[in-house]
């Protein structure tokens, strides 16, 4: 059994102010925590598991010392688990400290502005690491990546994807080499650009799109175009079209 000091400081890491102090973030799952023991091994500071997962799991946990696993029953995984019904495991990672990547001109970046749903913002990240995009700028109002809810629908891209958080007007200011293709409702279709080359896919908030502070910084306005009556696409979901079509024409040409 877990003690309550032990259980309320995994509890605290739910909540960004102790991510922060902390330096660490909580992930959940078979799935996403095999990835970290298969790639990244040392970023993993402790590992709680049922003792079945654990037994049937060994051919993972041969990276990890035995100091840095622990046992825990059912009960131990409701009270630390942020999920309505826990996996078999959670583990407390360690935040990895890393230079943003040098940026090159034959490649294609994804900027986003203002994305505050973790879910959206978790599976944009899984969406660009799908089309090759390993470099993600955000505002510094976008749902904090660490959030488990984020790392969750990242399905194990977090791993892979780098993302800044930083002035997106300043950073695009010294990276004026890029074009940068804006989502907006009223711009050209993306079905209808010719000519397009690697460079910013800008993507603005869930309900509000792009600040207007940051239309100014469009070399050319897309749009998906729209047959039906919604009014507007999940964030996601707009990525995932958007970033098909550009990688088609810039990646796969």
């Amino acid at each position: 059994m877990l003690s309550k000091s032990r259980v309320k400081y995994i509890q605290t890491l739910f909540h960004k102010k102790f991510r922060d102090e902390e330096k660490r973030f909580i992930i959940e799952g078979p799935k996403i925590i095999n990835e970290f023991l298969l790639v990244s091994p040392r970023m993993i500071h402790e590992i709680f598991a049922k003792e079945e997962w654990i037994q049937s799991n060994g051919n993972v946990l041969h990276n990890i010392h035995n100091d840095k696993l622990t046992a825990v029953t059912d009960d131990d995984l409701k009270k630390i688990s942020g999920l309505p019904s826990p996996n078999q495991v959670l583990a407390i990672i360690e935040k990895q400290e890393y230079i943003f990547p040098e940026v090159s001109g034959n490649e294609n970046i994804l900027m986003l502005d203002e994305i505050q749903d973790p879910g959206n913002m978790g599976t944009i990240i899984r969406i660009a690491d799908w089309f090759g995009i390993n470099k993600i700028v955000c505002s510094k109002t976008c749902a904090d990546i660490y959030n488990p809810k984020v790392i969750q629908s990242t399905m194990g891209s977090i791993l892979r994807v780098k993302v800044l958080y930083t002035d997106l007007l300043s950073w695009c200011k010294n990276h004026a080499f890029l074009p940068v293709y804006a989502a907006t409702l009223h711009g050209t279709s993306i079905y209808e650009i010719a000519n397009i080359t690697p460079g910013i896919i800008l993507m603005g908030n869930e309900s509000k799109g792009i600040k207007p502070e940051l239309h100014s910084l469009s070399t050319t306005k897309i749009t998906i175009p729209r047959i039906g009556e919604a009014e507007s696409l999940n964030a996601a979901i707009a990525a995932g079209i958007i970033l098909s079509h550009i990688t088609q024409k810039t990646v796969l040409r």
